[in-house]
């Protein structure tokens, strides 16, 4: 093999260079080489033999032969050999065994050569890929240091030395400019393969990338005694970054602001001058949406766990605060607690009691029949529907200030008769409405429900079944059902018409796992 234009000696040398060139093993060239070498072997012999190329390690020497498969019947004499035939050659030849034949050495020809080159290049650029996303893979979620070598519409080609990335216009801060040889710092979100090959994506406006340059500028984080709970950003614009410390004696906030704001100014002017909020992370969500909600002061704060939704009271001058310049400082405050966070003055909030108290005095007026000072020290002690007076004990009704048992007894009697003369007018507005009996006795709404969802045409429970969570949710607007519990409704539904499979609880899975 002396013609095909490299000495044996050379062709290793060849190898070991392009491998050091291009950062693979020598190994992976000699297969590239390989498989050049079999695609013009198959050219000279014919493309219908199966051809192996083999290339010593030690000395270069390069060995061709056909492979044959060894069947009793011949149908294909370019890759089969019978069995007597190959017996010949290995007694030990079975049907379905194969058999190598050496083929002389061939010279490969110009055009060869040149096929075997591009296979050559073609299979060293794979496994340049391949190495770059191996080397890669595992450093999602570090900071890189690059030099910009394109900026694009598509966005920002960055040279990372060993590899290419690129960071896409999303991912660059507002009103940044790069220029080519620029010096850049980004963050690494994600390493994948497309069909270009694999491709790493940066960037300099995820939350992660400041989380990096907080921990690379405070040595309290890097040691893991600050931790950095939650971070939101408004990249180029403002941020607000979670901190606790696990040391009582340090005060995480101090440590990240650092001697004269050194630290976090640091981070900062590489951010392109986004202001950043560093807040003391609290386990109590009340305490951390007001210290998220700051330079605002809170008043008062009303906690719905269920639907994660908390509503703030703040100072009429602090709302504009508690606000930002639009919503900024409350989307996020919202982002980085996890909740939804309503604001809400304190005039609102005054006047929107006093208008819950008037509605709630005259509801008790005109369903009990009582006068004005009775219905108002009844809401006075936080009673707030017939319902939760209908199933006050009487005892406690009557230590009310100006209440005895008489007028205890008469008011839940007088509660009691309302809801059932109620439940009797749902219960005929139902039948008129045309509502089925799988809806009407369905335990998971009440009547009150089921008659709001029959005047929006939902009168059967394959009715209720067919809408979505969220649906269900807006056709009962104030009834403080969300949308994912609406949607266990429907799910529910679903399971009891035989729809679906119930689901399967994580326990019974446990259970029926397989020891």
């Amino acid at each position: 093999m002396e013609s095909t234009g490299f000495g044996r000696g050379e062709l290793l040398r060849v190898a070991e260079a392009v491998a050091q060139e291009k950062g693979i093993s020598t190994g992976e060239v000699v297969t590239a080489m390989e498989q050049a070498v079999q695609t013009a072997a198959r050219r000279k012999y014919g493309m219908e033999h199966e051809i192996v190329a083999e290339i010593d390690r030690r000395t270069g020497e390069i060995k061709l032969y056909r492979e044959l498969e060894v069947v009793e019947q011949v149908e294909n004499p370019a890759k089969q050999i019978g069995l007597e035939e190959a017996r010949e050659r290995n007694p030990a030849a079975q049907p379905g065994d194969h058999i190598l034949e050496p083929l002389p050495p061939i010279d490969l020809g110009r055009i060869a050569a040149q096929s075997a080159k591009q296979v050559i290049v073609q299979k060293v650029r794979d496994a340049e890929r391949e190495r770059q996303y191996n080397d890669f893979k595992d450093r999602i979620g570090e900071i890189v240091v690059g030099e910009v070598k394109r900026v694009e519409r598509s966005g920002v080609l960055v040279d990372l030395g060993r590899a290419e990335a690129m960071i896409r216009p999303d991912e660059l801060i507002p009103r940044e400019i790069f220029h080519i040889k620029d010096r850049i710092r980004a963050y690494v979100y994600d390493v994948r393969h497309e069909s270009r090959g694999p491709q790493i994506f940066l960037s300099r406006t995820h939350p992660g990338f400041m989380m990096k340059l907080f921990e690379q500028e405070v040595p309290e984080i890097y040691d893991g005694i600050i931790e950095i709970k939650a971070c939101a950003r408004d990249p180029g614009s403002r941020a607000k970054i979670a901190v606790y410390s696990k040391d009582s004696s340090i005060d995480p906030v101090g440590a990240c602001v650092g001697m004269r704001g050194s630290r976090v100014q640091a981070v900062v002017q590489e951010l392109g001058g986004e202001k950043v909020d560093i807040i003391p992370w609290s386990p109590d969500p009340a305490t951390f949406v007001c210290n998220a909600l700051a330079p605002a002061e809170v008043s008062k704060v009303v906690l719905d766990p269920d639907a994660k939704r908390i509503e703030v009271i703040v100072p009429d001058h602090m709302q504009h605060i508690a606000i930002g310049r639009r919503g900024q400082n409350v989307r996020l405050a919202s982002q980085l607690t996890g909740w939804d966070i309503d604001i809400v003055s304190e005039s609102e909030d005054s006047e929107r009691r006093q208008r819950e108290f008037k509605e709630l005095t005259e509801l008790f007026v005109n369903a009990l029949n009582v006068d004005e000072v009775i219905a108002q020290l009844l809401v006075t002690e936080g009673i707030g529907s017939i319902e939760e007076l209908a199933a006050v004990p009487e005892e406690e009704l009557a230590q009310i200030e100006g209440f005895d048992e008489e007028i205890a007894a008469a008011l839940k009697e007088r509660a009691q008769s309302w809801l059932e003369e109620r439940r009797q007018a749902l219960e005929a507005e139902a039948r008129e409405l045309g509502v089925a009996e799988d809806l009407l006795t369905y335990e998971r709404l009440d009547l009150e429900t089921i008659v709001k969802l029959a005047r929006q045409g939902i009168k059967t429970l394959e009715d209720l079944a067919d809408l979505a969570g969220d649906e269900l949710a807006e056709m009962l607007p104030g009834s403080g059902l969300t949308a994912e519990a609406a949607g266990e409704v429907v799910m529910d539904a679903r399971v009891r018409l035989g729809w679906i499979e119930p689901p399967v609880a994580t326990s019974q899975r446990e259970a029926a796992a397989p020891a």
